[in-house]
């Protein structure tokens, strides 16, 4: 069968040796069609975001663009505005006619936090091809806020897939008008299914929220610690059309 794999196939997939980890797998890091990748006990603080490149290593190519090494083992906070490198817990062996693509978990993207993957040999980011045999690394640049992070963290997580995995133009016509995919605006279906933002708010309706320049270390670990903005935290402030 095509598509992305489900979590029973991710299973079979780490018993057979195809995904390998420093620390075993454990349960939580099962999604239904996705494995959450954990931070390692290294950071490293780049000059740059960079890719390794076609036949290259980013052990390699880490002394061009590192500044100086962290040890996560008992915490550590990366900086805002600042871009890390930190090699991931699970390494991948994919077999032929398997491929990977990464994303970072939402929690990341409602923090401004830019998670992406990175591998050996990589000329684009968040991608593995089929055949790909080696080590994984999460590239973190704290947009908003400066986050405390420790070794085990699931910031990011991957997709495994098999065969051709993207619905046509056409498919995703044919589902819309059974099962409606997005609502409000007309649906956009060019190569692949488009979303847009509203910025055109009514009078005094919400649009977003602004980071304060100085706001304290988010950490990631203290899952619903933060007050909702409206209850008087000083972490970020509302927008208004």
């Amino acid at each position: 069968m095509n598509g992305v794999l489900p979590d029973s196939d991710i299973r079979d997939l780490i018993d057979q040796g195809v995904i390998r980890a420093d620390a075993p797998v454990t349960p939580e890091q099962i999604q239904p069609a996705s494995l959450d990748l954990r931070l390692g006990h290294t950071a490293y603080r780049l000059r740059a975001s960079f890719l390794a490149g076609r036949g290259r290593r980013i052990a390699d190519r880490l002394a061009d663009f590192q500044m100086h090494q962290m040890d996560l083992s008992d915490g550590a906070v990366l900086e805002r505005g600042c871009v890390y490198l930190i090699p991931l817990q699970e390494r991948i062996a994919l077999p032929a006619g398997m491929s990977a693509v990464a994303n970072a978990k939402s929690s990341t993207g409602r923090l401004d936090l830019l998670t992406r993957l990175v591998t050996d040999d990589g000329t684009e980011f968040d991608r593995l091809p089929e055949g790909y045999d080696g080590p994984l690394y999460a590239e973190i640049c704290p947009r908003s806020f400066s986050v405390l992070v420790r070794p085990g963290m699931r910031l990011n997580q991957l997709r495994l897939r098999q065969g051709q995995a993207v619905l046509s133009d056409a498919d995703l016509t044919a589902l819309h008008a059974d099962q409606p995919l997005v609502g409000g605006a007309p649906v956009l279906i060019d190569h692949g299914l488009g979303f847009s933002v509203d910025l055109r708010p009514a009078e005094g309706d919400l649009v977003g929220y602004r980071a304060r320049p100085h706001s304290g270390v988010i950490d990631l670990d203290r899952i619903g610690a933060i007050p909702w903005p409206n209850s008087g935290t000083n972490c970020a402030r509302p927008r208004v059309g």
